[in-house]
């Protein structure tokens, strides 16, 4: 399909509705937002390229915030109340929470806003659902590009929620300001099952589901926790990772939560190092887009499609080597057609 002046006007028109909106705060129109900074369609990335450089002066304000952990721990549970804690201190929130995708559909099948049925209704918070649909790190390829529509929207507080399986932890602390790291109160085994690099990340270890009978392993998993962040060299020298208790059921420890990430930001904004880190995590960005475009050229090239297919045969049966296939292929990636 061709598009001509007016249809190209309307668009244009579109883009200025979706600015104007976003800029005023309506949530609609920021899911709408969203949505086409989601878009895999090519005739979209042109509109959404667009959509981000009118946004991108009014972004930048808000504390991100990266919540992981495994399956399991308690992620909604803990990020509504602390949402409505923070909403109820006067904080616009937002939340990007990535869940894992439908093999079938590629769409979201936990559904945050039935898990957080209460803070979706809240006036002061934005919570929006993307598959990661099979990204790695079980972030959305656009989650980035989220994050700075909802802060020009004027929410303050953006939580990043992943599904908390493989690379997910890293994806997130590299998009973020501060980075919590959930964890159920099991201690001990469990402890020994958390790698030693997601440890690295976190800023804030929460221990969830403190309360009732299971108040003492809590406790008991706090202990275990901190021995192991003790071994760790901080991130940064302001620094030390601190271990804390919430009860998200009964409400307790969420504000210790709160004012622990207050501390680490203002620590981080201290020295000028939050612009260093937000600088460093955006030239980081950039190469990412750069390396996928040229995945997506490669794959989409007539001369590697032609090879691709044998040579993928012969490197798995042992006939040609890795290295060589690879020559090859980037070879005819060269040529034109």
């Amino acid at each position: 399909m061709r598009y001509g002046p007016p249809a190209m006007a309307e668009r244009r028109e579109d883009i200025e509705k979706l600015v104007a909106g976003v800029l005023a705060g309506d949530r609609r129109l920021l899911a709408r937002a969203i949505t086409l900074l989601e878009s895999t369609r090519a005739d979209h990335r042109g509109q959404a390229e667009a959509l981000l450089a009118r946004l991108l002066p009014a972004a930048g304000r808000a504390h991100r915030i990266g919540v992981s952990g495994a399956p399991g721990v308690g992620k909604s549970t803990f990020i509504e109340a602390f949402g409505k804690l923070l909403t109820g201190q006067g904080s616009k929130v937002a939340v990007l929470a990535v869940d894992p995708s439908s093999t079938r559909s590629g769409g979201s099948i936990l559904g945050d806003k039935t898990r957080m049925a209460e803070l979706a209704r809240d006036p002061n918070a934005f919570i929006r659902p993307s598959p990661a649909g099979g990204h790695a790190g079980g972030v959305a390829r656009r989650t980035r590009e989220s994050v700075l529509a909802a802060e020009a929207a004027g929410f303050d507080v953006v939580l990043v929620e992943t599904v908390g399986v493989g690379q997910s932890e890293i994806a997130v602390e590299d998009m973020v300001d501060s980075f919590v790291l959930l964890a159920s109160p099991g201690g001990g085994d469990e402890l020994q099952g958390i790698k030693r690099g997601v440890m690295e990340l976190a800023d804030l270890v929460v221990v969830t589901k403190a309360d009732g009978r299971l108040l003492d392993a809590a406790r008991h998993a706090a202990a275990d926790y901190a021995s192991a962040l003790a071994l760790i060299r901080p991130k940064a020298p302001f620094w030390m990772p601190e271990v804390l208790l919430v009860s998200a059921r009964e409400g307790e420890g969420l504000a210790e939560v709160w004012q622990a990430l207050v501390r680490h930001r203002a620590g981080l904004e201290a020295d000028g190092g939050l612009a260093r880190r937000r600088a460093e995590q955006a030239r980081r960005w950039m190469w990412s887009e750069v390396e996928r475009a040229l995945g997506d050229a490669f794959a989409r090239h007539p001369g590697v499609a032609r090879l691709l297919p044998g040579l993928e045969a012969d490197v798995a049966a042992g006939r040609v080597a890795a290295s060589e296939a690879a020559r090859r292929l980037l070879a005819a990636f060269r040529k034109r057609g």
